[in-house]
């Protein structure tokens, strides 16, 4: 039960009666008259459990983006209802408007609707819905929560996205589809052409120049169809947080430009995330369904405070392919995790693919190395000099044992890791 501003109204309203005959009985009677209108009027309102309360499922948009959440509020009796209806979110779902004031006839239905806007990529979870229902004479109601399940999934927001068109530009220009052609090793021939100055003689086809009048060359074009495993590893050290997002959120920003490109330039793209278990794999789409299946898989991925089981995820990585293919570790450079966990497995990997190891670094350790202004910004400026120098020690370790290092800013690591992609691709080295 539930009392409105209407019964506390009546209740001071007593204080008249009061003052003209001032007594106990006068006071005991007004509570009394109180009590009873509030009491009848919590029976002559309709019970919350005679509403039928469906929800229709709110589906996922992207992180940023806003999307509905929709009950439908039926009332089967030959009763009014009249009340309120509360549809409660998690707060990281940035429920606005979800309390409703309803009125129902009997036999008739109401869709509800409460925006959502989350703030946080994955599954944001609906609490309950809360029915108060109000009695005619609008002193009190009956109240009651109803487990109504639900869910929105807030996508990765991809916002490397808009880097895509000059990127695939590039691609254009690289496999032929421009007037320039390359050459290089591991490309595949494309067609002949006219011979023109600059270009390189080892192309001339001298059979098809003593054909014809003119001299000829091949134009190549880099070769389609390679394997690019993606493997975003969500142990420990991706939970922290660089600027106003997990590093974790960042790798996957990288991951879906790179497979964006990749899938574009007709190579096949896979997935792996995982720490001490497999959390997500997508491996087999098509390239209409490619971006699609990786923001589902990734969506609901949330870091977990465990060590990276490097060997099992090395494990994955080889029962995908054991081909040769492009392996893209999106894991933070962090000295002691890399040292204990992925070096004893990178020799094995390394020789069998080709490796890059894609870390998202902390744009605030340069400002702070460069602060020299008080005793205890000192202190943090040494601090920061020795967390560079171990992950720049650490990253020519793995330079020395063929793993290639990309270690830039969140911004910046999407941008690197593709055209570090398109160079490979250009040298014919996938």
């Amino acid at each position: 039960m539930a009392l409105t501003g209407r019964a506390v109204i009546l209740l001071l309203l007593g204080l008249l009666p009061t003052v003209v005959w001032p007594s106990a009985t006068t006071v005991r009677l007004w509570w009394l008259v109180v009590i009873v209108a509030v009491g009848l009027d919590v029976l002559l309102a309709l019970s919350p459990r005679r509403l039928e309360i469906h929800r229709e499922p709110p589906g996922q948009v992207r992180l940023g983006d806003s999307g509905r959440s929709v009950l439908l509020v039926s009332n089967p009796t030959a009763r009014r209802f009249h009340g309120l209806v509360r549809d409660a979110w998690q707060p990281s779902a940035g429920a606005v408007g979800d309390r409703h004031r309803v009125v129902l006839p009997g036999g008739e239905r109401r869709r509800l609707v409460t925006l959502l806007t989350p703030t946080r990529r994955g599954d944001r979870l609906a609490d309950t819905v809360t029915v108060r229902s109000l009695g005619p004479l609008g002193l009190a109601a009956r109240q009651r929560s109803l487990d109504v399940p639900g869910h929105i999934r807030a996508l990765p927001p991809f916002s490397s996205r808009k880097h895509l068109p000059s990127r695939l530009a590039m691609l254009r220009q690289l496999d032929g589809r421009s007037a320039v052609r390359t050459r290089g090793q591991g490309t595949e021939f494309d067609s002949l052409r006219d011979y023109v100055e600059g270009d390189d003689v080892r192309s001339i086809d001298w059979r098809a120049t003593a054909r014809r009048t003119n001299v000829v060359v091949r134009t190549w074009q880099p070769e389609r169809d390679r394997r690019v495993l993606l493997v975003l590893d969500t142990s420990r050290v991706a939970a922290a947080r660089v600027g106003d997002m997990p590093r974790l959120d960042a790798a996957m920003d990288a991951a879906l430009l790179l497979a964006a490109l990749a899938s574009r330039a007709g190579d096949r793209v896979d997935l792996l995330a995982g720490d001490r278990r497999i959390r997500a794999r997508v491996s087999g789409a098509s390239r209409t369904e490619l971006l699609n299946d990786l923001v589902s898989g990734m969506a609901p991925l949330e870091p977990a405070l465990l060590e990276a089981d490097w060997p099992l995820l090395a494990g994955a990585v080889t029962g995908l392919s054991r081909q040769r293919a492009l392996v893209v570790l999106l894991t933070p450079l962090e000295p002691a995790a890399v040292e204990e966990g992925l070096l004893p497995v990178l020799p094995a990997l390394a020789h069998q693919h080709r490796v890059v190891l894609a870390s998202v670094a902390d744009p605030a350790l340069a400002p702070m190395a460069a602060d020299r202004s008080g005793v205890r910004e000192v202190y943090d400026a040494a601090a920061a000099e020795r967390t560079v120098a171990l992950r720049q020690r650490t990253a020519e370790t793995l330079r020395r044992m063929g793993v290639e290092v990309l270690d830039a800013d969140p911004e910046d690591l999407p941008v690197r890791l593709a055209d570090h992609y398109l160079l490979l691709k250009s040298q014919g080295l996938l």
